[in-house]
């Protein structure tokens, strides 16, 4: 069987693997756990370490990615040369893997001055940016949408 990987909903990849799953449909979302500092507590959560993605192990694409699409949350499957993304099960096995054995460790984005990027999370969620600048955790974005320009300070995480 191979793996197929579907693009989700923002932030609803937990949400569609336990919908999945409870279809009988093998599903693989990488977690890890993060602290996440509030103004006033810091909490650990379990954050998908790929966001708006999982993997799905499917027997037959054909007949079975419309059970899967019809899944609340389950926005579509990502393509690669004109077919479906296949994922191997020694890359998935390797996620895993590094996943064990590095619980501590986090995928990173690295930014630079001038790449454009999209905010992810907060009020300015899902407007795209260029950096100005990167100070520490936030980065400093230009943000030219609605008419007006405006420059906003955005914790880096919440980019892509």
């Amino acid at each position: 069987m191979a793996w197929y990987v579907l693009y989700t909903k923002s932030r609803n990849e937990k949400k569609v693997a336990r919908l999945l799953s409870d279809k009988g449909i093998v599903v693989f979302c990488p977690i890890q756990e993060v602290v996440k500092q509030w103004s006033d507590r810091k909490k650990k959560i379990q954050e998908p370490v790929f966001r708006s993605y999982v993997f799905v192990q499917l027997d037959n694409y054909e007949t079975e990615s419309v059970k899967v699409l019809m899944t609340a949350g389950a926005v579509r499957f990502l393509w690669w040369l004109g077919k479906p993304g296949v994922v191997r099960d020694k890359e998935i096995q390797l996620i895993k893997d590094f996943l064990n054995r590095y619980r501590g460790s986090a995928i990173v984005l690295e930014l630079k001055k001038g790449q454009e990027v999209t905010i992810q999370d907060g009020p300015l969620k899902d407007n795209k940016g260029k950096v100005i600048k990167i100070l520490g955790k936030k980065a400093i974005l230009f943000i030219k949408s609605l008419g007006l320009n405006l420059v906003a300070e955005v914790p880096i995480q919440a980019l892509s």
